[in-house]
């Protein structure tokens, strides 16, 4: 008995070492190896002096929608690498897009100013127009969708709360929230249209920056239906200081950039980080580059760790939450786009162009 009892011990423990070799194996067959990037090379895919592209969109097909000033709008094929541009005319106005956004089936832009047209793809595959709005301070900044049917439109305020549109029946109709519904502005606060990244979302939660004399984060857990704020530690006071751009990796990791445009080489409390879902801010990398970002988007599949930051400056990078940051390229760009983990597009003063990080 005494020899049986010691055997099935041994064999016990033979099989938990067996299994414990078997869940470490696993385990480093299937970590994935952070990319790190030292350089990144550019190539211009679509010039056009004229423009100032700040609002691309990756299609599910992976190509490329941009819309611009003066009404220019356009898709990018890249198994081709064709072009295809339209400008959308109402009455005799070009609308300035500065916002886009797409669903399975429909591609979206709306224009900044005095009256917002909001264009949505047509059963004719022309732009019809789904969403006007007239009003002397009218302003749209950015957009994006929750779902094939539900998205969203923040914009400036033009009573005493942002101005915040949705969409619940996939684009076809818009509504504009009442104030008694949203978060009171303080005074001098806005939102900035720079790059259509100043709201994000995961899942069914929503971010939105706020930039101006206050810099703040409006947050809602349930698709726009209740709203919370936060404070943040970016710089503020001005008309021109705050946050330009947010991004989120998932519901807790979440990363701010701004600053002040008007004086981009500012790098004080212009980049700031999360790691509990928006409620509190910390700043990084405080009084070092880079400064005036207006586009910062977490690197694909990097565990939250790494980002590329855009504006007129050029492009940084960093790999380290933020901590430090390596300067990758003098080239300007407003905003950037992920195709994977080493592949984006970026648009900025009259050009498209593919960066591949190395």
């Amino acid at each position: 008995m005494k020899y049986l009892s010691e055997k099935i011990s041994a064999m016990r423990i033979f099989s938990f070492l067996l299994l414990m070799i078997g869940l470490f194996s696993c385990n480093r067959s299937t970590e994935k190896k952070v990319k790190i990037f030292t350089n990144v090379e550019i190539e211009d895919i679509y010039k056009d002096s004229t423009l100032s592209i700040r609002a691309i969109e990756l299609l599910n097909d992976k190509s490329l929608a941009f819309a611009a000033n003066n009404g220019v709008f356009g898709l990018y094929k890249p198994k081709t690498k064709s072009w295809r541009t339209s400008i959308q005319l109402y009455d005799t106005l070009n609308p300035q897009f500065r916002a886009v956004t797409h669903t399975s089936t429909d591609f979206f832009m709306l224009g900044i100013g005095n009256p917002a047209l909001l264009y949505k793809t047509g059963d004719n595959g022309q732009m019809e127009l789904v969403y006007k709005e007239e009003h002397e301070k009218v302003f749209y900044d950015a957009m994006t969708f929750w779902n094939k049917n539900e998205g969203i439109a923040i914009g400036d305020p033009t009573e005493d709360c942002l101005s915040i549109i949705i969409t619940r029946d996939g684009g076809e109709t818009w509504s504009k929230f009442s104030c008694d519904k949203l978060p009171k502005i303080k005074n001098g606060e806005a939102a900035f249209a720079a790059s259509n990244t100043n709201i994000a979302v995961v899942g069914d939660k929503t971010w939105i920056a706020t930039g101006g004399k206050v810099s703040r984060i409006l947050f809602s857990s349930d698709k726009g239906n209740s709203w919370q704020v936060f404070d943040t530690p970016m710089i503020n006071g001005k008309e021109t200081t705050g946050i330009y751009s947010i991004d989120f990796y998932d519901e807790n990791n979440g990363f701010a950039v701004g600053g002040d445009y008007t004086v981009p080489e500012q790098t004080k409390s212009n980049k700031i980080i999360t790691s509990d879902g928006g409620k509190t801010w910390s700043v990084v990398a405080d009084g070092k580059q880079p400064g005036y970002s207006s586009c910062v988007q977490y690197v694909p599949e990097s565990d939250a760790n790494s980002l590329i930051a855009v504006g007129p400056n050029g492009i940084d990078y960093t790999n380290d939450k933020g901590n430090s940051w390596k300067h990758l390229s003098n080239e300007s760009f407003h905003a950037i786009r992920f195709l994977n983990d080493s592949v984006a597009y970026a648009s900025g003063q009259g050009k498209i162009s593919l960066l591949k990080f190395r």
